[in-house]
């Protein structure tokens, strides 16, 4: 539970700073400030996903209270207009609490309003549960929602959409596009009174800073009127949907979602009270994909869908870590039906139902997926019969060559890369200019190679599969990638090996060749790259994509979009890297009790940042430069699964009952 006071919005600039978001399991999302201010274009109290986990739509933006009571108004509302504050309702908000749901506690006079906001899992449904208590004189509770019909990657302006509102049951129906269902808003008390005026100029904050159109209009069709006894308690619930005759006991349903999510963090398992936060925040990413009919993984909200690479690289702490072994095996399943010459889906474009294939590395994350799916259910059965044949078929196309000039080289490394394509992570590209290119040898790409090649011979062993790779291939590899990307009087690895040359970089990518299962580096070389990161790459919630140090660096992600791609991998921290970081930190120094405090000392931060930005979650990013700001996704899949794997086996060294027993079948020789 995350409780904040009035402290925390003592002013509208510091009570917009703090995000809420809850899911439907489908790609739909409820989000706004703390304060109920919104700030960005993303949020909404209905954002609905019409193809899962895409075509995501705003239909309903806010849904403001005004009291009225002893012949006095008491506007709980908050907005910012192209004037300023148009509405400063937080005023009268006494608390606010997070737990699995967000809660709001209004008090003004003798009257306290508690208003709770969830969402009915895989249904384009918001709940909004009002608790009034009210005080000695009759009130009148009236209720205003803003509306819109528009992808949410996208504003609005008065006279671009045509609303038409028809009366329902307890409400009215809101229709525009006609590819888009109608919006239903029903009260359980009270009645609704046609208006039909437009907010004019709502500004969203964030949108300013990050460069792009800050104002939008937003269509008010009407209102709910709900009269109050003199000292009455009243529950209202309002509902906002798009599935046909939604209702219900919203105390009841309420119930339902709570039990729901307390059963998922009951079956990980953990007591470890930052373990079973991050197991909440993990429940988010998880949603049902229409097309394929089974789960995938949201890289982010707001405005994320499903990436190959960050599902794959997220899969572990998201299912693994949190027991959720049959979403792990939907996920792998997903993907491996998917795959097209030995590649995987980068990303799907928003509610298309055809793959981007434009990555490198999301078919070698696959092998890592497969192996700790493997090391924390030791079900072999499973991978022999739907993965082994996938990871067989991806193997052979790298070899022999693929699409984007991936394929391996004489010398056992993999080449990847084509011109104006981003194929690895690092992949902001601001039109046909690519800012990190990185074609060439790739350090992360090479040691996700040797990996998988591991991984793949172990499992042909085991299986009897005749097809068996030979051990002279991996010491290549090895022997290749040493000579190639080490750096003796340095102690650190290049960060890629091109035509042109060897690029010194200082970047994170490295980690990865240490904190991986197979390594091709000695302790020695793993505690120098280790030791290179700290030095100029940590920042306390994330690792710097560049060294300070370099000229290059971009220490502030802000500004329009050339600005923020600029720096995105330039010198950005990321929150995902943690994970390898804390895991490269302990494999250096054996896993001794020392290293095993430092490494809690690592995560420590992160109680104080599931805080702020989005709460109960943790950000995509941070400015490389102190004070670290977090930027970007509020909610970013990697970065709470790579914390949570990182903490539960590395901190807190619970690790799975068949783990020994797999490791066991597993060597690199």
């Amino acid at each position: 539970m995350y409780s904040f006071g009035k402290d925390d919005w003592r002013t509208f600039e510091r009570g917009i700073e703090k995000e809420w978001l809850v899911t439907n399991g489908i790609g739909g999302y409820a989000s706004s400030t703390i304060i109920g201010a919104n700030t960005r274009k993303y949020h909404g109290l209905l954002v609905a996903a019409h193809n899962p986990p895409g075509w995501r739509v705003v239909q309903l933006v806010k849904l403001d209270e005004r009291l009225a009571s002893g012949g006095r108004t008491y506007n709980l509302a908050a907005n910012c207009s192209g004037y300023g504050v148009s509405d400063s309702g937080y005023i009268h908000l006494q608390q606010v609490k997070i737990g699995h749901v967000p809660a709001f506690t209004y008090s003004f006079a003798d009257i306290t309003l508690k208003k709770t906001i969830f969402m009915l899992h895989g249904r384009n449904t918001t709940v909004i549960l009002y608790r009034i208590s009210n005080g000695v004189e009759p009130a009148t509770l009236y209720l205003t929602p803003l509306v819109n019909c528009r992808g949410y990657h996208f504003i609005t302006s008065e006279g671009q959409v045509d609303f038409e509102q028809n009366s329902i049951t307890g409400g009215v129906s809101i229709s525009s596009r006609e590819d888009v269902p109608p919006l239903s808003l029903t009260c359980s008390a009270g009645h609704y009174i046609t208006n039909g005026k437009w907010f004019k100029g709502m500004a969203y904050a964030i949108e300013k800073e990050r460069g792009e159109n800050c104002f939008e209009d937003h269509y008010i069709p009407g209102y709910f009127q709900v009269a109050l006894k003199a000292g009455e308690s009243k529950t209202v619930t309002v509902f906002a949907s798009t599935e046909a005759s939604e209702g219900g006991n919203g105390e009841a349903l309420l119930e339902e979602e709570i039990g729901r999510l307390q059963g998922l963090e009951k079956n990980a398992g953990y007591q470890d009270a930052l373990a079973c936060r991050l197991v909440r925040a993990a429940e988010a990413f998880i949603v049902r994909r229409r097309s394929t009919g089974a789960k995938t993984v949201i890289a982010g909200y707001p405005w994320f869908t499903d990436w190959g690479r960050d599902t794959m690289i997220a899969l572990p702490g998201l299912t693994l870590v949190t027991r959720r072994f049959k979403e792990a095996q939907e996920i792998l399943l997903t993907f491996a039906r998917l795959g097209k010459k030995g590649l995987l889906p980068n990303c799907f474009q928003d509610g298309a139902q055809k793959a981007i294939y434009n990555t490198v590395d999301a078919s070698l994350w696959y092998f890592h997926a497969a192996y700790k799916y493997l090391v924390y259910t030791g079900d072999l059965d499973f991978i022999r019969e739907q993965v082994y044949p996938v990871l067989k078929d991806i193997i052979s196309w790298y070899m022999d060559g693929t699409d984007y000039n991936i394929g391996m080289d004489k010398d056992g490394l993999l080449n990847s890369g084509a011109p104006g394509v981003q194929l690895t992570w690092m992949d902001a590209k601001i039109d046909d200019w690519v800012v990190t290119p990185r074609n060439g040898k790739a350090v992360e790409i090479n040691a996700l190679w040797y990996n998988a090649l591991c991984v793949q011979k172990n499992l042909a062993r085991i299986y009897g599969d005749k097809q068996l790779f030979d051990q002279a291939l991996l010491n290549l590899v090895k022997r290749s990638f040493i000579s190639s990307f080490w750096s003796e009087s340095e102690c650190y690895l290049a960060d890629v090996i091109s035509l042109e040359g060897k690029d010194w970089q200082v970047r994170p990518n490295q980690l990865l060749a240490f904190s991986l299962p197979f390594t091709m580096l000695n302790d020695e070389q793993g505690r120098g790259v280790v030791r290179k990161v700290w030095q100029e790459l940590y920042a306390t919630y994330g690792v710097r994509s560049l060294s300070p140090e370099d000229s290059a660096y971009k220490g502030v992600y802000i500004g329009d979009r050339v600005q923020r791609d600029g720096a995105y991998h330039q010198g950005t921290a990321w929150s995902w890297l943690m994970g390898p970081f804390v895991t490269a930190y302990r494999r250096a120094h054996n896993y001794s009790a020392n290293s095993r405090e430092q490494a809690r000392r690592f995560i420590s931060p992160f109680h104080d940042h599931l805080r702020s930005h989005g709460i109960g979650y943790i950000s995509e990013i941070f400015d490389g430069n102190e004070p670290v700001i977090p930027r970007g996704c509020f909610a970013q899949a990697w970065g709470v699964a790579e914390i949570l794997r990182s903490y539960v086996e590395d901190v807190l060294e619970i690790q799975p009952s068949v783990e020994e027993k797999i490791k066991s079948l597993f060597k690199e020789e």
